[in-house]
């Protein structure tokens, strides 16, 4: 354990916070604020050796508002660059803040490949379902239909649905949360932390100018999120509503929205989460429920253990090299090869 207790103020910089008043990404930064020290004390990784790494939008200027070291690098490439320095120190946690237009566009790439190699990294995936730094141009998750700057006449694409892409690409850990939960928040990030291999945490956020209320269907307050989410927890039943009366059943290989006590169902119809299955189907089905429909899934989806490869088969391929290398120094590189002298 950490000898040093922190706190949430360890991890708040002095900068000033410039997000739009009334944006999502301010509940997010006090739950990551909140969970740090948690994570430091759970995992016993001394303040140090927390990186912030972004890419280009609104939730890239993140970095700035933590005091940990942070990078700010280039438009969907956080995760490549978050990559070479986890490889490159293994002993840091290492934290990537990203939007959907950053991470699922330009970073699309960056993102899956990421997960496909199950780099030991926490993605923060903020989405609010629109391009906000860039003035509201609509993004990769942006609903269809949608009117925006550059959609004036409305979308014509259908969404991404981060948690099935991220799951596609056999993601090990993903979970889903909302801004106003700033206490699921937290405690999903310090399960993402403990968490070893790649975590993708998706935060619905709400953008107050260019995309407001696109959540508010099922996440407008207390009362409505009781009804239209659900909050899974593993080995519990996925039962929802202000009076848990909901639940999820499977009929066929479809899920079905029931009530318990109507149509002859019980609790025990009701199905078990189960976030460490290996077979990633019904963690799909999860992700992709969609209001009105169904409840929207928070939570813990998936969570599987699987081993970090990529990290140990590089640091195993690096001292291979090194150990058989005569290349010892900057001068031994310049005088490698071919050399000749002129008198």
């Amino acid at each position: 354990m950490a000898e040093y207790k922190y706190t949430a103020a360890d991890f708040k910089s002095d900068q000033q916070v410039k997000w739009c008043p009334g944006c999502g990404d301010h509940a997010l930064l006090n739950a990551v604020q909140r969970a740090m020290p948690e994570v430091a004390d759970a995992l016993d990784v001394p303040h140090e050796r927390f990186v912030f790494v972004s890419g280009i939008g609104c939730s890239s200027r993140f970095i700035y508002y933590m005091r940990t070291f942070g990078f700010h690098t280039i438009h969907g490439r956080a995760a490549a660059i978050a990559t070479g320095i986890k490889v490159a120190n293994p002993d840091l946690s290492v934290w990537v803040c990203t939007g959907d237009g950053d991470s699922l566009a330009i970073g699309g790439n960056h993102f899956i490949h990421a997960v496909r190699r199950n780099v030991d990294l926490n993605i923060i995936l903020f989405n609010n379902e629109i391009y906000g730094l860039t003035k509201g141009q609509y993004s990769p998750t942006t609903k269809l239909g949608t009117i925006t700057k550059t959609s004036p006449y409305g979308t014509v694409e259908h969404p991404f649905n981060p948690g099935e892409l991220a799951i596609g690409a056999k993601a090990t850990f993903f979970a889903r949360t909302v801004d106003a939960e700033v206490g699921l928040t937290k405690e999903l990030l310090v399960a993402a932390a403990k968490h070893r291999g790649t975590s993708i945490v998706e935060t619905l956020v709400n953008c107050m100018i260019f995309n407001n209320k696109t959540h508010a269907g099922f996440a407008a307050d207390k009362a409505t999120r009781a009804e239209h989410t659900i909050t899974l927890r593993h080995g519990e039943k996925m039962l929802f509503g202000a009076d848990l009366r909901r639940g999820l059943v499977l009929e066929g290989l479809q899920l079905k929205v029931v009530t318990i006590g109507e149509d002859g169902y019980t609790e025990e119809d009701v199905l078990t989460h189960d976030a460490h299955c290996e077979d990633t189907t019904l963690h799909r089905m999860l992700a992709a429920m969609k209001y009105p429909d169904f409840p929207v899934a928070l939570g813990v989806i998936r969570d599987v253990s699987e081993p970090c490869i990529y990290d140990r088969a590089v640091a195993e391929q690096v001292e291979q090299v090194r150990s058989q290398s005569k290349i010892r120094s900057m001068d031994d590189l310049l005088m490698s090869g071919e050399t000749w002298s002129i008198e």
